[in-house]
């Protein structure tokens, strides 16, 4: 044990923020504290920093906290520098307990501090600047690195991410990940935490619960607990009130007048029942289908050029029936104008395109959320839903967290993201079967993100969409759709295994296994060719020998593939381990075999793009047979 808060209370400016919690850190863990806003998670940051005391509690018995040796404690603050007129570099070597520059510990401080700085976005010349010459968030920034190369026993960071962009924030969740050292984190980032904790603590009631595990799998930890507590909890309240019933039918009669009594303490004895405090988030547990299944293929391009006075980008590529697209990319590359175009709202540049029969379009946009009405938030829907009953549109509404007096609110008085998940419900209630979306949950709170997310996972429909919440791409994105350099490239997986291929190829592990939105069309078209041996085959009896036979085909060609990978795999480590065991590294001079390892390095990518439209080709095979 690390760290520990036992029986911890904390009280300020006479209000009580924290409440008898227990709290513990073990090694290396990397802990993630969520809950309302308000519900006393800085306050806890500070109390282990020192700058707030535990209250003193009769009750409590022991000093409250405890820790296995003196420790050090970084607390990350927007306030991070008293001298802002040092340089950078000044501020930073400063840090380092070495002051020979020769020396190896030196070396391996200011090695990591340049691997800090670049990957947070800084470039070199900027070491020279003075602190005050940077903008707030970048003195956070350089505040963060300052306490990653100090590596105290217990980081705190509150909102890490905040003044990152999604480049320096994934750099920072790999950084994390190797850490060393102990971490406690606030952040309303979900993929962030998702990332990088391995245990999350709830704050709530002013009572803090342990969940091993990341961010998601606390969320169903958590609803799970929720639910069994809620079981018991009515069990315990049907007993009661038999035992009630029981005591009301006996207790004016003299020969049962003691049974009364023993049934009447038996209800005190369980003593004052607390219900469990319901999820606020709705999960959606059945099918959200549309009110037309609709064609196969939903959208189709042809050489379709995007954009408005010169094209952004040009592609080709089909969207079969049920996919659900994220999609990727810098601004200005061309992703709303993609959605626009496909939705009809703006024509091409030049190239054809086509809906398929019966695809019925809800298309949502910044622009969409900005509805005012003087009615209330229940008339509204009821009005462009007339056929439904006020009961039915009272448990619509609660499904997307209008329930009660917020079904009562005035349209027109609802915040901007209430109007956004409003409109979104009316969307889905009305069952398109082709969803177009660019940006559907910006500036919302995590339980109406967290409610849509489980929406758009039930909707049964095609869905097509943009979004700067990776987690929430994570969450909705089958695969993904990535614009860059004015072309598309079709990932057919999801988002976290996007990145995790991208971060393999970087390091030389492995290519991305991106396909080029042609490419993908196709083999999507490919699929859809009815062939002449796949008529023929209908009339041969013995099917499933047939198909061994043609599978057998390819994985006479895709297993040696694969073996070629991984032996090229292979040699590259073992170039890399001699290279870095080697007294020619740690002298910084020129690695002979540089020029070799480059060539097997495209070598090993063309073996893997081979392996992989070999995998591809399996699986068509396997698919259009009907396997």
């Amino acid at each position: 044990m690390l760290y520990q808060i036992k029986d911890g209370t904390v009280i300020a400016g006479g209000s009580l923020i924290l409440s008898h919690i227990d709290f513990e850190i073990h090694g290396k863990e990397k802990i993630a504290v969520v809950g309302n806003n308000g519900a006393g998670k800085t306050t806890l940051l500070r109390l282990i920093a020192g700058e707030v005391d535990l209250d003193r509690d009769d009750k409590r018995e022991g000093p409250g906290i405890t820790s296995s040796r003196k420790l050090t404690v970084g607390y990350l603050k927007q306030q991070a520098f008293d001298d802002k007129g040092r340089t950078v570099e000044e501020e930073l070597l400063s840090s380092c307990s070495v002051a020979d520059p020769f020396a190896m510990e030196r070396f391996e401080y200011e090695r990591e501090y340049d691997t800090l700085f670049t990957g947070f976005g800084f470039t070199k010349e900027d070491k020279k600047k003075r602190i005050s010459q940077f903008s707030g968030g970048e003195q956070t920034k350089i505040a963060l690195i300052r306490y990653l190369l100090l590596k105290p026993d217990i980081l705190l960071l509150d909102e890490p991410t905040n003044h990152l962009d999604i480049q320096a924030t994934e750099w920072l969740e790999q950084y994390m990940k190797q850490y060393e050292k102990s971490v406690v984190m606030v952040s309303h980032d979900r993929f962030f935490l998702d990332q990088t904790a391995s245990v999350v603590y709830e704050l709530s009631e002013k009572r803090l619960t342990r969940y091993p595990g990341n961010y998601t799998h606390y969320r169903e930890e958590k609803r799970k607990a929720v639910k069994i507590q809620t079981k018991a909890y009515e069990r315990q309240q049907e007993e009661i009130k038999r035992l009630n019933d029981l005591v009301e039918r006996f207790k004016n009669k003299p020969r049962k007048a003691s049974f009364a009594r023993a049934k009447r303490k038996a209800v005190e004895r369980m003593g004052q029942a607390v219900k469990p405090v319901e999820d606020d988030i709705h999960m959606f547990t059945g099918p959200l289908e549309p009110a037309f299944l609709g064609s196969k293929w939903v959208f189709e391009a042809e050489h379709l050029k995007i954009g408005y006075d010169r094209p952004l980008i040009e592609m080709t590529m089909r969207i079969r029936r049920g996919q659900k697209i994220g999609i990727l990319g810098p601004n200005g590359a061309g992703k709303s104008t993609f959605l626009k175009t496909v939705a009809g709202l703006i024509p091409p540049v030049s190239g054809e395109y086509s809906l398929g029969n019966q695809i019925t379009i809800g298309y949502f946009d910044q622009h969409s959320s900005e509805i005012d009405s003087d009615k209330s938030v229940a008339q509204h829907f009821h009005d462009l839903f007339p056929s439904l009953t006020e009961k039915e549109v009272r448990s619509i509404l609660g499904a997307y967290l209008f329930g009660g007096k917020e079904a009562g609110k005035r349209v027109g008085l609802l915040s901007g993201g209430e109007k956004a998940r409003l409109v979104l419900a009316e969307l889905l209630q009305s069952r398109p079967n082709f969803l177009i979306l660019d940006e559907p949950t910006n500036h919302m709170d995590i339980r109406a993100k967290e409610t849509l997310e489980s929406a758009f996972r039930a909707y049964t429909g095609t869905i097509l969409f943009v979004s700067h919440d990776r987690y929430f791409l994570s969450r909705v994105a089958e695969s993904v759709l990535i614009f860059e350099n004015q072309s598309a490239f079709y990932y057919p997986f999801g988002y976290e295994h996007y990145l995790e291929r991208s971060r393999r190829a970087e390091k030389g592990e492995g290519l991305a296994a991106q396909i080029r939105a042609e490419e993908q069309a196709l083999i999507a078209g490919m699929r859809a060719v009815p062939k002449a041996e796949k008529h023929r085959l209908r009339e041969i009896p013995v099917e499933e020998a047939y198909l061994d036979w043609k599978l057998g085909l390819v994985l006479e060609r895709l297993l040696p593939a694969r073996d070629r990978v991984m032996e090229l795999t292979d040699v590259m480590e073992e170039m890399k381990e001699r290279w870095l065991g080697s007294e020619d590294f740690w002298k910084g001079e020129i690695w002979e075999e540089s020029g070799r390892y480059e060539e097997l390095k495209e070598e090993q990518q063309k073996a893997w793009e081979e392996w992989h439209e070999l995998c591809l080709e399996w699986f068509d095979t396997a698919y259009e047979e009907g396997m």
